[in-house]
């Protein structure tokens, strides 16, 4: 093969004349007979040759049109007629394979159809149905998918008319696995029980979601529950600014405080703990909550911890829920107790939903630039496009 023939990137064509007009308009033919697509005879015979046009990618800003010469060729054996077929070009398609692959991916970067259209003269219904069909080709490659050994759910928001949606996500190669309509247990019922392969989950990490917790200890019984660490960390937090708002509401609003209040007390300078400390000894209850509160979540930041130090750790963290239970944040104290299993196999385990939540913010990435989504297949086959493929595209 020539190196003129090599530039257009499709196998077996032989150029016979280049003409440099508004676009590259390119005259080929094939470099060589087939053998028969039936008997697989080598004697065939030209019957006929007729022309076919089809678009090729763009060099620079100009447009490349490739003039096909196609025989129509009879086999000598069986005597049956074929139609010459080229590498990189379906039948009856009236672009090539890397051309509709060059609209997918600047559609799916951010490149408007409007845009599209002109850059490479094509219609905006073209180009969705172009890039629907490189979506179903990537959902396709992930039907055979089984269950992941750690699996994340939590829920994120769909629409006002179908409500919320729940994410199912790959935790240790990071791909979203799936993404359901709803977030009951009635809704996910019929999806969750023919799920192939829930036995082999070994970790679910979640929320503390009672309706998550439910679901998993019916369709997923040989896995684990483990708690998120954000969400656990935020709850403690959360019922901490409310006692402090009982105790001191005008402290409460001060927004230099509040930022103290929320951090970690290993993360303050030498300078905003003096500070704050100024603040919590005009408040003997408010000071023993706070320093309370600061020991939990040392608790609750611990992670890889063997087995043996998690057992001499675990009656120091029971003790210290007792003491909750004495104190205006029993409320909290009863919360925790319920997830008392979940919260402790953090320690084992240093997973997270901080990987779903990631998904979520593409997701929301994706429905702004669609303008918001009707249909729940589209955005679920969009989601899982970008989200969970992993495969490669053969560019030809």
């Amino acid at each position: 093969m020539s190196p003129v023939d090599s530039i257009l990137g499709l196998r077996d064509l032989v150029v016979q004349r280049v003409e440099r007009r508004r676009d590259i308009h390119v005259w080929a033919r094939p470099a060589k007979r087939p053998v028969c697509e039936y008997c697989s005879h080598d004697g065939l015979r030209i019957k006929a040759t007729h022309r076919r046009t089809v678009k090729h990618t763009r060099q620079g800003n100009q447009l490349m049109v490739l003039h096909l010469s196609v025989p129509k060729y009879h086999c000598t054996e069986c005597h049956r007629y074929f139609r010459h077929r080229f590498s990189g070009i379906r039948p009856r398609f009236r672009a090539t394979e890397a051309y509709r692959l060059e609209v997918f991916e600047a559609h799916e970067g951010g490149v408007s159809q409007r845009k599209l259209t002109v850059t490479h003269r094509i219609g905006s219904a073209t180009v969705e149905r172009w890039y629907q069909s490189f979506v179903r080709q990537r959902v396709s490659e992930l039907s055979s998918r089984a269950c992941p050994q750690v699996l994340g759910i939590d829920e994120h928001f769909f629409s006002r008319k179908k409500g919320y949606a729940t994410t199912l996500v790959d935790l240790k190669n990071h791909k979203v696995f799936d993404v359901v309509l709803g977030r009951s247990e009635d809704s996910l019922h019929r999806y969750l029980q023919r799920l192939p392969g829930k036995e082999h989950v070994r970790v679910i990490v979640m929320d503390l979601s009672e309706t998550y917790r439910r679901i998993a200890q019916r369709y997923f019984p040989n896995a684990m529950i483990v708690a998120d660490r954000f969400h656990v960390i935020r709850l403690v937090n959360h019922h901490f600014l409310k006692l402090w708002q009982q105790h001191d509401p005008d402290g409460r609003r001060n927004r230099g405080l509040l930022s103290l209040m929320r951090r970690h007390h290993w993360k303050l300078t030498a300078l905003q703990k003096e500070n704050l400390h100024q603040y919590l000894a005009q408040m003997p209850v408010l000071q023993a909550l706070y320093f309370a509160k600061q020991q939990l979540n040392g608790f609750l930041v611990l992670k890889s911890l063997k087995a043996e130090r998690s057992q001499k750790m675990l009656p120091k963290f029971l003790a210290l829920i007792r003491q909750f239970e004495q104190s205006p944040a029993k409320a909290l104290a009863a919360t925790l107790l319920s997830w008392l299993e979940p919260i402790v196999r953090m320690w084992r385990f240093t997973k997270s939903n901080g990987i779903t939540e990631g998904f979520h913010t593409k997701m929301e990435m994706l429905s702004r630039r669609a303008f918001g989504f009707r249909n729940f297949e589209n955005y679920r086959m969009r989601v899982l496009a970008q989200c969970g493929w992993n495969g490669v595209i053969n560019r030809v």
